[in-house]
């Protein structure tokens, strides 16, 4: 399983990259590896401020679906919309041309609260 250092992890088995007071979002390797192959991502947010904890859009694969949640609080300020014509972008590459969304932070100190590669590697 591939677990980058430099991100953070939420138990939901999302990641978070930060620049600045930006949060790129996606699933981990370990997310799109137990959904199989991705089909279809829904992600109808762009625009709106939601809470940690929140749903931002679903990932269907070809035997099921999973709701993708926030690990931050922010506003959606642009979704990926690359994975529209080629969802298997997320198990291909999911910690990079499979982002999915770029969020603008409302409170950076909720990373805090998030697990280290080492951390979440362990609850996998």
């Amino acid at each position: 399983m591939n677990t980058p250092e430099n991100l953070k992890y939420s138990n939901d088995h999302e990641w978070v990259r930060v620049e600045g007071d930006t949060a790129i979002i996606g699933i981990t390797d370990f997310a799109q590896d137990q959904l199989g192959d991705i089909v279809f991502v829904d992600i109808p947010c762009e625009g709106e401020t939601l809470a940690a904890g929140e749903r931002f859009g679903s990932i269907e694969a070809v035997k099921t679906v999973a709701d993708a949640f926030m690990p931050v609080s922010g506003e959606v300020i642009e979704v990926n919309a690359a994975l529209e014509g080629a969802p298997e972008s997320v198990n291909k590459d999911p910690y990079g041309e499979g982002w999915m969304i770029k969020v603008k932070m409302s409170d950076a100190s909720e990373l805090n609260g998030l697990l280290d590669a080492a951390a979440y590697a362990a609850i996998c």
